[in-house]
């Protein structure tokens, strides 16, 4: 009985090995392709030089829609087509001022405003600072010695995360609500430390996130730099007045586009598989590595795949999402056409965290799917990837979940990515072609896994 339990188990581990021999080698070519030939670092040149900043509702929004709907036709898609989305339009309108003053000392600001917050009454903000280093402390504060002064939010990322998105998610707070909750205590204008890893001179922007019950109030985000400066100059000048002016204005929402490439099942059709990121950007830069470069790689996934003559047994699409940045436009109208169509969908993955070295796969599903695909890991050695743990995928992908996608989120190593986000730093030359198409590697590899095998 042993000798027959040790030769079944002899059998089956050497099927597994030939499969994973077999599976290697196909994971070698699509490498060696998209390590040969990528067209990805020379679409995000088009995107970023050609097009430049993407906001949503702008014309290099538009520009944008017209110029990767090309890119997927050029790449091999079997089918182009654009999906209306109602967007966010907001603009941020002349450039923005700030300046510190105490006697005949001052000193001026290098601020952006924060997406999507109101403009400053005419001749700006201008009152006393006080600081706050968390949520808490400004509740602890109290209307009484809130009401009527300007908001530091001087809280930096935790440089304790190796993860740098786990400070970004734990000390964006300031950020996403601090001009809601600020308004709940009587401030009348709001400044917060950019969400950066490093010292520096360029202040980041973002989404924040009002209450409608509460009066709006306008917001700059200060580069590290200055708030290092700023925090210091109010322990010796406790009375200092900061003064700001912003003219950003808010629109009604518009009607806009998410691109979709579809490279369609030879097997199985019905079974739809999403490669994606957000064709949108912030207005300060080219929206390079936030998110170019998810764009970009998932274009490649179709060139690649078309170039190689693989005929993917399901569906695979690339999708461009509109409105990431500060509305969830296009993630909504991609949900509820799945929806309203009973699509299928079986798995989604987006790249959303730069165009680094990749480093591992954040995975979001049910634990027989969860571990079928940990059981391709070894596949993903030779390229760089020894991690894929259990988490999710990003904010365009995440309502998938519900329909029975599983989901994956592409992570590089992001000590880099921070001193890019949001800032007027982002720009193609911050990206390395090398690094750039090793990421694209590991994504077209789970994908053709997940294509060929299913996750049943």
């Amino acid at each position: 009985m042993n000798k027959i339990i040790i030769l079944a188990a002899f059998l089956f581990s050497s099927l597994f090995a030939f499969s994973q021999s077999e599976d290697s080698v196909q994971i070698r070519k699509i490498a060696n392709e998209i390590l040969k030939n990528s067209t990805a670092y020379s679409n995000l040149r088009v995107l970023c030089k050609d097009v430049g900043p993407r906001l949503s509702g702008s014309a290099g929004a538009q520009k944008a829609i017209e110029v990767t709907a090309k890119m997927l036709k050029d790449a091999g898609a079997d089918t182009v087509y654009l999906q209306p989305a109602m967007v966010t339009h907001w603009e941020r309108g002349k450039p923005e001022k700030a300046f510190a003053q105490f006697g005949y000392t001052k000193r001026d600001l290098k601020v952006t405003a924060i997406g999507n917050t109101v403009a400053t009454p005419t001749g700006g903000v201008s009152a006393q600072v006080v600081e706050v280093k968390s949520m808490e402390a400004l509740a602890a504060l109290g209307k009484k010695n809130i009401a009527g002064k300007i908001v530091f939010y001087n809280i930096e990322m935790d440089p304790t995360f190796i993860r740098t998105f786990q400070a970004y998610g734990t000390n964006g707070a300031g950020r996403r609500s601090g001009p809601a909750e600020a308004s709940r205590y009587g401030a009348i204008g709001v400044i917060v430390r950019s969400l950066a890893s490093n010292v520096d001179d360029h202040p980041h922007t973002g989404a924040t996130l009002y209450n409608d019950s509460l009066p709006k109030l306008s917001a700059v985000a200060v580069s590290t730099a200055d708030a290092e400066w700023l925090s210091k100059a109010l322990k010796s000048q406790p009375t200092m007045k900061v003064t700001y002016t912003t003219n950003c204005k808010m629109f009604p929402d518009v009607l806009s586009y998410n691109v979709i490439g579809e490279k369609r099942g030879t097997v199985y059709p019905g079974e739809i598989i999403t490669v994606g990121g957000h064709l949108d950007s912030w207005d300060l830069a080219e929206g390079a590595h936030d998110d170019g470069t998810g764009c970009v790689q998932s274009i490649e996934v179709i060139r690649a795949f078309t170039a190689l003559g693989i005929g993917t047994k399901r569906t695979i699409r690339a999708v461009m999402f509109m409105n990431e940045e500060n509305g969830g436009g296009g993630a909504r109208a991609y949900y509820d056409s799945a929806k309203a169509k009973k699509e299928n969908h079986i798995f989604a993955m987006e790249s959303d965290a730069g165009g680094f070295t990749p480093r591992s796969f954040s995975i979001g599903a049910k634990a027989p799917e969860y571990e079928k695909i940990l059981s391709w890991l070894p596949l993903f050695y030779d390229y760089g990837v020894y991690e894929m743990h259990k988490g999710g995928g990003g904010s365009d992908i995440g309502p998938l979940f519900s329909l029975g996608a599983a989901l994956a989120g592409v992570e590089p190593d992001s000590q880099r990515y921070f001193d890019l986000h949001h800032a007027e730093t982002d720009v193609f030359e911050a990206v390395s072609k090398r690094e750039l198409d090793l990421s694209t590697v590991n994504m077209a590899a789970l994908l053709w896994l997940v294509c060929e095998y299913g996750l049943k």
